[in-house]
C-alpha cells in the first residue's frame, strides 16, 4: 500500500516552528517510503483565511525544499462536506443543537462545581420537533456528532497504546450555526477521500484524534495510522505558544537561518538521536525515524540554529555562493579569494556584505591613543592599493625596521588601523582584497 501523508495548515497566519515540525515529519515519512505528500490548505474559515497566508505557506515550504505532490484546498470541497453531513444525519450520528455559548459555559461550570467532567449533556436530543423548529427560527442551530460511548483505541507511532473513553468527551461540534465546516469534520472527510494512511501531528490533538476515528468509521472509512509528537517549549521549559509569532519561518529566514540548519534541528529535536547538520535532504531522510521521538515536552531555542547555520555556510563551495558574491559587486578576479577569506569569519551569508564593504571602502580605523604616533609613521610606509600576497610581509618588515616594534605591539595596531578589528582573517590574505585604506600617515 502506498504511503500517503498530509500537512494541513490553516492560512490564517504564517508557518511557525511548531507547524514546521508537523510538516517535516509528514513530508519525511512520505519521501522515505516513496509515497505521496499532500499540502492541504484548511481554509474553510472565510473571514480569517487570506491568500497572502496561503502564498506564504507555499513559499516557506519551497524555501525549505519540502515540496508536495498534491495541493488541495478545503474551500473547494464544501459540497463534499455537505454530502458527508447528510450521510451522518441519515445514519443518526448528526444532531442539531441550539445552546448559546453563554448557556454552554453555565453548564460546564455547574458540572465542574459538582466535581464532574464538563461533558455536553446531549440535551438537544431530547427536544421535540416543535421545540427544534422554534429554536431554529430564533437563533439557528449548529451540528454535533453523536459519539458511540465506548473506548477508542489505537497504537500511536510515538506515544504507544492509547485508549480514550468516549463517554468522557463531549460530542464534537462539526458545523457551526453560520454553516462553517470545522476542522474536525472537514479533515476526517478529506483523510478518507484522499487515502491518507499516516498522520503525524501535535500531542494536543490526541482527544481530537479519538473523535475523528469514530467520524471516519461512521462514514465508512478506515482511519489512518497516527503519531502525536510532543509540543515545543522555550529554552527554560516555558510555554512557547504565545511566543510562536516571533518564530515564524519568514522571521528566521530574515535573520539568516539556512534551510538545512533549520531542518537538521527539527528532524532530531525531541528524538533519541543527537542533533547533527545535514547538508542534503537525502542525508536527513536516511537518518529519520518517527519512532525515535519521545512524548516529553521538547525544548526549542532559536539560538541553536545559528551554530548550525554557521557550520553550513562555512562549508559551502565557492560555486554555491558565486552569484551572491557577484551581486555584492565583487570583481570576478577577486570573487574566489574573497570567499576564501570571508567564509570562516561569517555566521550567516548576509555577513558577506559587511566584509566586502570593509574591503572595498576601507574600514574605520581603530587606533589606541598610545599608538597614534606609531600608526601615523607606519602609514607613511604603506603604498597605495592594489596590494599583492607579499604586501603584508613587506609592509610590516618596513615598519619594524623604522620603529623597532615587533610581535603583538607591531601587528595588532596595524591590523586595527587597516581593518578596524582586533581579530579576523590572515592579513596576508586580506591585503590583496583591500581597495582602500582610511588610516592616514
Amino acid at each position: 500500500m502506498t504511503t500517503v501523508t498530509r500537512f494541513a495548515p490553516s492560512p490564517t497566519g504564517y508557518i511557525h516552528v511548531g507547524n514546521l515540525r508537523t510538516a517535516l515529519m509528514n513530508w519525511a515519512i512520505a519521501r522515505k517510503s516513496g509515497g505521496t505528500f499532500i499540502l492541504r490548505l484548511d481554509d474553510t474559515d472565510r473571514e480569517r483565511s487570506k491568500q497572502e497566508y496561503s502564498d506564504g505557506i507555499m513559499e516557506d515550504l519551497e524555501w525549505l525544499g519540502l515540496t508536495w505532490d498534491r495541493l488541495e484546498r478545503q474551500s473547494d470541497r464544501l459540497e463534499r462536506y455537505a454530502e458527508a453531513a447528510d450521510e451522518l444525519r441519515r445514519a443518526g450520528r448528526f444532531y442539531e443543537c441550539f445552546e448559546s455559548p453563554t448557556e454552554l459555559d453555565l453548564k460546564r461550570k455547574k458540572l465542574l462545581n459538582m466535581g464532574k467532567p464538563p461533558v455536553y449533556d446531549r440535551a438537544a436530543l431530547k427536544l421535540s420537533d416543535e421545540e427544534r423548529a422554534r429554536l431554529r427560527a430564533e437563533r439557528g442551530g449548529y451540528w454535533r456528532f453523536l459519539l458511540d460511548q465506548e473506548r477508542i483505541e489505537w497504537t500511536d507511532g510515538i506515544l504507544g497504546p492509547i485508549s480514550i473513553d468516549a463517554a468522557s468527551v463531549s460530542d464534537p461540534v462539526l458545523i457551526r450555526a453560520d454553516g462553517q465546516v470545522l476542522y474536525t469534520f472537514a479533515s476526517s472527510v478529506d483523510d478518507i477521500d484522499m487515502g491518507v494512511t499516516f498522520i503525524v501531528r501535535g500531542g494536543d490533538h490526541v482527544t481530537n484524534t479519538a473523535t475523528q476515528i469514530q467520524i471516519m468509521q461512521a462514514l465508512g472509512g478506515t482511519p489512518p495510522s497516527f503519531a502525536h509528537h510532543s509540543l515545543l517549549t522555550g529554552a527554560q521549559g516555558e510555554a512557547l505558544s504565545k511566543r510562536l509569532g516571533t518564530l515564524s519561518l519568514r522571521d528566521l529566514r530574515a535573520r539568516g537561518v539556512e534551510p538545512m540548519a533549520l531542518l537538521s534541528l527539527m528532524a532530531r529535536l525531541g528524538s533519541s538521536q543527537p542533533v547533527e547538520l545535514f547538508r542534503t535532504h537525502e542525508e536527513l531522510l536516511a537518518g529519520f525515524d518517527v519512532g525515535t521521538f519521545g512524548a516529553a515536552p521538547t525544548k526549542f531555542d532559536a539560538e541553536d540554529l545559528f551554530p548550525l547555520t554557521r557550520h553550513y555556510v562555512q562549508g559551502l563551495p565557492f560555486e554555491a555562493v558565486r552569484g551572491r558574491i557577484a551581486a555584492l559587486g565583487v570583481p570576478d578576479d577577486l570573487a574566489e579569494p574573497f570567499w576564501r577569506v570571508a567564509k570562516d569569519n561569517i555566521g550567516v551569508l548576509e555577513d558577506l556584505g559587511g566584509w566586502w564593504t570593509l574591503f572595498s571602502e576601507g574600514a574605520e580605523p581603530q587606533i589606541d591613543p598610545e599608538d597614534e604616533d606609531f600608526i601615523r609613521q607606519a602609514m607613511t610606509l604603506l603604498p597605495p592599493p592594489p596590494y599583492g600576497p607579499e604586501s603584508w610581509a613587506q609592509f610590516t618588515a618596513a615598519v619594524k625596521e623604522a620603529t623597532g616594534r615587533k610581535g603583538k605591539g607591531l601587528f595588532m595596531p596595524l591590523r586595527k588601523a587597516l581593518t578596524g578589528q582586533a581579530h579576523g582573517p590572515d592579513m596576508s590574505e586580506v591585503m590583496p582584497l583591500l581597495q582602500k585604506v582610511r588610516a592616514k600617515g
